[in-house]
């Protein structure tokens, strides 16, 4: 029997202002392959389109897309639910808010945009693919937003996440329905008025490298400030197109 994914990240995708260069950045980076599908009733505008799935090996955990209207370039994580419309009718209960009704995605499955309670924006998904989770392309994501801010009732209610009990005061981790780490909140100064983002943590054989990688492709550090501790786990960054990310490598530290 296949493992639920309830509780887990199981998706990424992309909204960048050029989907070639995206693609190129990832590819040096994080050594990234790419296949593409032709849509024809695409989820992202509509008609017939190319979207863009991105593997690491054969691991396929993240599409590109050019980013829709009234969207902003960056990452968006996907949290498998066993009801998309079940969960979004919760959200606004919640403190969260609704920025797209559920939509069917033809072959893959039934998604949401959602806000939480500090504006992070994330999106709700019931797969029909048959891919696993993407745990080689994509470590535990991470959380940051002003100080240790979390909107923890939402995230518990909606997917059944747990705060660990064992934590520091600079990161928390953040446990799926079977106990096992999805996600990490950091403690950091987040720039004033902004909302709290979900960043993704991308896999590579070694940070330094591949942080030097991407500087000589254009990224550039992020606008938050988090201490020393925090940058010897995750190094946060913006790629060209001013989309968060950070690098790990292997297994993220246990707390």
């Amino acid at each position: 029997m296949a493992q639920s994914k309830a509780g887990q990240i199981v998706w990424h995708d992309l909204f960048t202002s050029d989907r070639e260069c995206s693609m190129a950045f990832y590819q040096h980076v994080a050594n990234w392959t790419y296949e593409v599908e032709r849509a024809t009733d695409f989820a992202w505008g509509g008609g017939e389109k190319d979207f863009v799935l991105a593997l690491s090996g054969d691991e396929a955990g993240a599409g590109l897309a050019e980013t829709p209207p009234e969207q902003e370039n960056g990452w968006i994580a996907y949290i498998e639910v066993s009801d998309v419309d079940v969960a979004v009718k919760r959200v606004g209960t919640l403190g969260g808010k609704i920025v797209r009704e559920p939509f069917e995605v033809p072959g893959v499955g039934r998604n949401a945009l959602v806000r939480d309670p500090l504006g992070a924006l994330v999106g709700i998904s019931l797969s029909r693919h048959g891919f696993p989770v993407p745990r080689r392309q994509f470590g535990p994501d991470v959380y940051v937003s002003n100080g240790t801010d979390f909107s923890q009732a939402f995230y518990a209610e909606l997917f059944e996440w747990q705060v660990a009990p064992e934590r520091d005061k600079n990161r928390v981790a953040l446990l799926g329905p079977g106990g096992d780490l999805v996600a990490i909140q950091h403690a950091a100064t987040w720039p004033t008025g902004s909302n709290a983002a979900w960043v993704p943590c991308i896999r590579v054989a070694s940070v330094s490298d591949a942080c030097r990688v991407a500087a000589t492709q254009g990224a550039r550090s992020a606008s938050v400030d988090v201490n020393e501790t925090v940058q010897v786990h995750h190094r946060i960054l913006c790629d060209p197109d001013g989309a968060l990310f950070v690098l790990g490598v292997g297994q993220t530290p246990t707390f």
